[in-house]
């Protein structure tokens, strides 16, 4: 089953206790508390959640991991402009006019502003490291998809008998997906397994 934990923020303190030694056979036995040592904390990840194994469409490359986001927010200050109703007044032929006016201001506010930066992390096994040269690599393709629907995609390969283990970090990703097949060292060229779920934010 998988496991997929979302948290927003985490945090500990531990507080040591000292119990005070008596001075004298004849004095009594005081209990005294210790000032609380900070601690430092880790915030726990965003999202985290392990993917595959997927594999080529003749299942000769196999293609597992995990995927880590964390939630980064900070504040922005930008210029707000706003209207305001103004009344303006003056002396015209010795008698005083007043009149509405509107005009314009602008003011420094900010906002919350959220960022996403994660890490792919894949195991790449190759079931058939030898035969025909075109088919003897294994290749895993990430397509990520960031928030402004733009897309780019990330391969690795595997050539030998061993696993090998890739990583790779972005940031603000809406969906990513991966891909297992076969090809030689410079490409892959066949036996596609389909897209398959990575991550995507809810």
């Amino acid at each position: 089953m998988r496991f997929v934990t979302r948290f927003l923020v985490g945090a500990g303190v531990a507080t040591l206790l000292a119990l005070g030694a008596p001075v004298a056979a004849n004095a009594s036995t005081e209990t005294a508390a210790a000032p609380a040592k900070a601690t430092s904390t880790v915030t726990p990840p965003y999202f985290h959640d392990t993917w595959g194994p997927y594999y080529s469409a003749n299942h000769k490359a196999e293609a597992e991991g995990e995927v880590t986001v964390h939630k980064n927010s900070y504040k922005k200050w930008y210029w707000k402009k706003y209207s305001k109703v103004v009344k303006k007044c003056y002396w015209k032929n010795g008698k005083k006019k007043c009149v509405w006016v509107k005009t314009w201001h602008k003011k420094k506010v900010w906002k919350w502003v959220h960022d996403y930066p994660f890490t792919v992390d894949s195991k790449l096994t190759n079931h058939k490291w030898w035969g025909k040269w075109r088919f003897h690599c294994a290749w895993e393709t990430f397509k990520v998809v960031n928030f402004d629907d733009s897309v780019y995609y990330k391969s690795f390969k595997n050539c030998t008998k061993h696993p090998k283990y890739y990583s790779f970090d972005g940031k603000d990703a809406k969906a990513i997906y991966v891909q297992v097949s076969r090809g030689n060292p410079n490409e892959p060229k066949g036996y596609f397994g389909g897209w398959e779920h990575v991550y995507s934010q809810a």
